[in-house]
């Protein structure tokens, strides 16, 4: 995530910010420019931003200006009330209750975080009112209050990622980490995992990447209801950690994508936030990891051995600090070499795609081929 100040008056900026603490004026997180822009007013309720790139005026996304869960303004042009991210959601919980609208702004965030991510990086995103047939979409649901009735599960199917209103509880969040053996559990780690089902579908599905994909990845052909059920009622094997990024991808070769894909944007997300902070290591020791300082506008389509060579050395003191407030480890995993070069093909994947869409002015792809669920 970038670093970003009030073009007003230079105040520091949060990506969640709705109004400058310095100088006091509105702000909004303004898509077409990837920035957080101050606000002046214009006519019939409009907003104009005095960023250079900026639209000729905006509107508030109704989730901001209604419901208080969104920062994001829709740009003038666009023929929707809501924003580029509160589009995609297309249920959300019962608000009367007031513990389901703290848990939707959370869902919200996390959504939006992964967005700004995605778009940063070139990726196809589009939902299901620009194509209602391959564009992807959220759902945020409670459980029944039924006790017998089935639970919301979370997960991907048919481009829709489906995800339990429990998992915004931070307290229940870890209680379900601790059952199922997770070191990592975050309701962003959740968008990030169920977005690499769809792309998935999306850039690898019968596509030239395919070969390659079942080398690395394995045989996604497998029957992957059977896959779960072994894995839920067995296990990872005991040498899982010589060829995977988590006990969870050894399940199939889809969750092994998706897994990967996960890290991945962990990565290049987190290395994007040091670089626009100035993080530098400079250790006394010669064996110990350094991180030289990296120009601030970070490129997501550096060589993945550049990206990899500044991770190593970011989670080690990561780690090492959450470690001295008494907090568990901020990136609780070893690489091994295979899952190394799993990452360096989601990598490649994303670049294809990237240039692809640079190439035709568009996404430069065919639609997604959802076939599983």
């Amino acid at each position: 995530m970038k670093i970003f100040h009030c073009d007003h008056c230079g105040h520091l900026l949060f990506f969640e910010n709705t109004r400058c603490l310095s100088c006091g004026r509105d702000v909004a997180y303004l898509p077409d420019v990837g920035e957080i822009g101050s606000l002046d007013p214009a006519d019939d309720g409009r907003w104009r931003s005095p960023l250079r790139a900026a639209a000729s005026s905006y509107r508030l996304c109704r989730n901001y200006t209604d419901e208080e869960v969104c920062n994001w303004a829709v740009p003038d042009g666009e023929n929707s009330p809501l924003c580029r991210s509160c589009r995609l959601t297309r249920v959300i919980p019962d608000l009367g209750d007031v513990n389901h609208r703290k848990a939707w702004y959370r869902l919200e965030a996390a959504k939006r975080r992964l967005l700004a991510t995605l778009l940063a990086l070139g990726l196809p995103v589009q939902g299901r009112q620009e194509d209602p047939a391959h564009g992807f979409a959220f759902e945020f649901k409670a459980d029944p209050a039924d006790p017998s009735a089935p639970r919301v599960l979370t997960g991907h199917a048919q481009g829709v990622i489906t995800v339990n209103l429990a998992e915004a509880d931070d307290a229940e969040r870890e209680r379900r980490r601790t059952r199922m053996h997770e070191p990592y559990r975050t309701l962003l780690g959740h968008m990030r995992h169920e977005s690499g089902h769809y792309y998935w579908d999306y850039l690898v599905q019968n596509r030239s990447p395919l070969d390659g994909f079942r080398r690395l990845f394995g045989d996604d052909r497998a029957d992957y209801a059977a896959a779960l059920t072994a894995y839920h009622e067995r296990g990872a094997p005991p040498d899982w950690s010589d060829g995977y990024v988590s006990a969870y991808a050894t399940a199939h070769a889809w969750e092994d994508w998706a897994e990967t894909w996960a890290h991945y944007l962990h990565m290049v997300d987190t290395l994007e936030t040091a670089a626009a902070c100035g993080v530098s290591l400079r250790p006394r020791r010669s064996d110990e990891p350094a991180l030289p300082g990296v120009p601030e506008v970070f490129s997501m389509s550096q060589p993945f051995d550049r990206l990899y060579e500044s991770w190593v050395p970011l989670t080690y003191v990561l780690n090492n600090l959450n470690r001295g407030l008494g907090m568990p480890d901020g990136y609780p995993f070893a690489l091994p070499p295979p899952a190394i070069e799993k990452l360096r093909f989601v990598h490649d994947v994303v670049e294809t795609s990237r240039t692809a869409a640079t190439i035709s002015g568009g996404t430069g792809l065919p639609a997604p081929l959802l076939g599983r669920t």
